[in-house]
């Protein structure tokens, strides 16, 4: 297992704790972190202060200050009454920044918690600590800002300014209080009125912004932007991180009436991957993957076992007597007659665990994964194996195109004279490695087929996701899960060059909304190699290299239990 994989996974866990205090502190079920902000439902939340996103190298403490201070913005300031109160400051960038950041102290001195109160402080000295140790505090401009932050904090908490820089601003906060000491006050006394709070935190931010800029004049320093100075420059070594997967806002399909579109639908195909690879070849496959499996070294058994307890529901399944405690049994009442010492009266309801799940496996088959074919085979195979044991209902499919850069849609698109907005411009092709109703034994040979070069093109994934939950639609299986495993965002070249270059990945955003929101499945993202959380609420990320361990099998469990 990698660095990079474990530090991802480290931080999707803090994410997921965090995520559980912000829910309580706030009282509201739909927030959660994914991808490292903080989303409401779908949608992400701003983060308007800059001690609210810490470093990932920064302690566990940091991110219980920071997510305490977040449900603390969202559950005492109104977001819609704060945008308008800023609305006159629009062209003072350091002033709004400023004033974003008094309210977020503002909401921090409401609370009222002792393990909150000190969850907070304590993320606010160690972004003050690395604010100085970043060595903005050695430039004018820095050190004024650095003391108004100090000097309001402590005024609006109560709470003293950080101890180790207290003979830093004193200089500068002798100079700066008498100008500002009546707003100072005012702070104090309306923290619990946002309205009058913002009327004296507004007089703070344009006078310190009136400061800054004369400063700077005068002393001739480089331009420091507002958002340079109210970050941190303190960040973890970025070669050991792991990506996170591209997403952003498509203008085409946002202004587009009719939504997501595809130009023909002439050439798409439905395969059974098994009628796709000669029988001989499909054979050989199916060895060299049974060699890789048998050399890793899975207990496929212990594996089935956790899979039935955890897919599994109890379900009554007639009565235990003879019992010691229960339900009194009416057919054994003489026995307190004729055997008064006898406790063994009574009756309880013996309960078996049922699998009542069905789980599918959606295999992004675009280039990118080509390389991971032998590692993606062995844990798919080994997971069917593991199911069919639990008996737990599971598919296996796959998708990609059937051409690179667009094949014949392309070309019919060209002939129609190119309109524009075509939407989606290629072959797709959707695999069936092994259906609902076939058994890891019958379907081994299917599995095989992931070993196939040719089968690994490009990927639409939004389609394919809809696609594979219309197949659970018809399934008498109560508790429907949906992993998507992947190495990237969508692609397809074609479609990115007629419409734009986000137009796949805002339409897989769209699509697990509304299959999640419409109770179609649970789905959840298996990133090789890859954050996923852009798309998927549930994600994981796993480490497919040459020499796979039995890890990557834990993971996918955890993926499964949340």
């Amino acid at each position: 297992m990698s660095t990079s994989s474990a530090r991802v996974r480290q931080q999707q866990r803090v994410e997921e704790l965090c995520g559980g205090a912000v829910r309580a502190l706030a009282a509201e079920p739909t927030l959660h972190f994914r991808g490292g902000r903080l989303h409401r439902g779908t949608a992400p939340l701003p983060t308007r202060a800059a001690h609210l996103r810490p470093d990932s190298t920064e302690d566990f403490g940091s991110f219980r200050g920071a997510a305490d201070g977040l449900a603390l913005r969202s559950a005492h300031s109104d977001a819609a009454l704060h945008a308008s109160l800023a609305a006159t400051g629009e062209d003072d960038e350091t002033a709004r920044l400023l004033v974003d950041l008094l309210e977020q102290f503002r909401v921090e001195s409401l609370a009222t918690l002792p393990g909150v109160v000190a969850n907070l402080r304590h993320r606010h000295e160690t972004w003050s600590r690395a604010f100085h140790a970043s060595g903005l505090t050695e430039t004018a401009s820095g050190i004024l800002l650095y003391t108004v932050v100090q000097v309001c904090r402590a005024r609006v908490t109560g709470q003293p300014v950080v101890e180790e820089t207290e003979d830093l601003l004193e200089a500068t906060r002798f100079g700066l209080v008498p100008a500002i000491g009546r707003d100072l006050a005012g702070l104090r006394r309306h923290r619990t009125d946002q309205t009058a709070y913002a009327g004296h935190a507004w007089a703070i931010a344009t006078h310190v912004s009136s400061l800054l800029a004369e400063q700077e004049h005068a002393a001739g320093e480089r331009r420091t932007s507002s958002r340079e100075l109210f970050s941190l420059f303190v960040e973890g070594d970025q070669d050991d991180t792991v990506a996170t997967a591209v997403s952003g806002e498509s203008r085409v399909l946002a202004d587009s009436g009719g939504g997501y579109r595809v130009f023909t639908t002439a050439h798409d195909r439905e395969h059974a991957v098994a009628s796709l690879v000669r029988a001989p070849l499909l054979e050989e496959y199916r060895q060299a993957l049974d060699r890789r499996v048998a050399a890793q070294g899975v207990n496929v058994p212990r594996l089935a076992r956790q899979l039935r307890a955890l897919l599994s529901v109890p379900v009554d399944d007639g009565w235990d007597d003879a019992q010691e405690e229960g339900i009194v049994d009416g057919r054994s009442l003489s026995l307190l007659v004729t055997s008064p010492t006898e406790r063994r009266f009574f009756r309880t309801v013996r309960e078996s665990p049922v699998p009542d799940s069905l789980v599918t496996f959606l295999v992004d088959c675009s280039g990118s994964m080509r390389r991971h074919k032998e590692s993606l085979a062995m844990v798919v195979d080994v997971f069917s194996r593991a199911l069919d044991l639990a008996g737990v209902t599971h598919e296996i499919l796959g998708f990609t195109t059937g051409a690179w850069n667009g094949g014949r849609a392309l070309k019919d698109w060209r002939r129609a004279g190119r309109p524009p907005h075509p939407g989606r411009l290629n072959e797709r092709v959707h695999l069936v490695f092994k259906d609902a109703d076939t058994s890891w034994r019958r379907g081994r040979r299917g599995i095989a087929g992931l070993l196939k070069d040719d089968l690994y093109r490009e990927g639409i994934d939004g389609e394919a996701v809809s696609w594979a939950c219309r197949r659970m639609d018809g399934r008498a299986e109560p508790r429907r899960t949906l992993i998507v495993v992947s190495d990237g965002s969508p692609m397809d070249s074609a479609t990115h060059l007629a419409n734009d270059e986000h137009y796949l990945d805002h339409h897989l955003r769209e699509v697990v909304e509304h299959e999640e929101r419409n109770g179609s499945a649970r789905i959840a993202g298996l990133g090789v190699g890859l954050d996923l959380s852009p798309f998927y609420a549930r994600s994981q990320v796993v480490d497919l290299g040459e020499h796979t361990g039995s890890r990557v099998f834990g993971e996918v469990l955890d993926l499964l239990a949340r």
